[in-house]
């Protein structure tokens, strides 16, 4: 069972090779061959001619689509990006969620994606995503945890995480919230 996420897509890779006898770098190149400009439509043309299932044409479409100099996932010229322009002033709040989860043990793992950072260690606890131009939100993975003024159900934020944190400042990285992100740690 793969357990890391470049595990679970090198897996998917190959038994895309071995269901189709395409690598992806193959596809990518039929994807980019069909013209096709717009992700939805590669999803479509990809499966309807030539019979994938949405989860490989979806992988194709997104490497067809994207431009070799793009920043990749996990790359941290993901995070400059999400904390450049406007949203600059909230890189202290997450360089200093990032310092106080990396004192957690040396198995936490900071995954950057295109909108926000994922942490996990067996599994995904949180994530740190800059949402305004003046808050940021962590979103966790916590059960059995009472909620207060600060600690409030994810609701619609995102419905992988059970609970979320809106920190506006950097002091407010406090004990208390680092104590919220090490507990969803510990069960992770």
């Amino acid at each position: 069972m793969p357990t890391k996420p470049e595990d679970g897509m090198a897996s998917l890779f190959a038994n895309l090779e071995n269901m189709t006898g395409k690598s992806i770098d193959a596809w990518v190149v039929i994807g980019r061959g069909t013209g096709v400009a717009k992700h939805k439509e590669l999803v479509a043309l990809l499966k309807s001619e030539h019979g994938l299932t949405h989860g490989y044409a979806h992988q194709i479409a997104l490497r067809s689509l994207t431009a070799d100099d793009a920043p990749k996932v996990g790359s941290e010229e993901l995070v400059e990006l999400q904390y450049s322009g406007s949203k600059a002033p909230l890189k202290p709040i997450y360089d200093a969620l990032k310092q106080a989860a990396l004192s957690f043990g040396s198995d936490v793992e900071f995954s950057p994606k295109k909108g926000y950072v994922s942490l996990r260690r067996n599994k995904q606890f949180a994530m740190i995503q800059p949402s305004t131009a003046n808050r940021l939100d962590v979103g966790l993975i916590l059960k059995n945890t009472t909620l207060d003024d600060r600690l409030e159900l994810s609701g619609s934020f995102n419905t992988m995480f059970s609970h979320r944190i809106r920190i506006g400042k950097v002091t407010d990285v406090d004990e208390t919230v680092i104590g919220w992100l090490r507990k969803a740690y510990d069960s992770a």
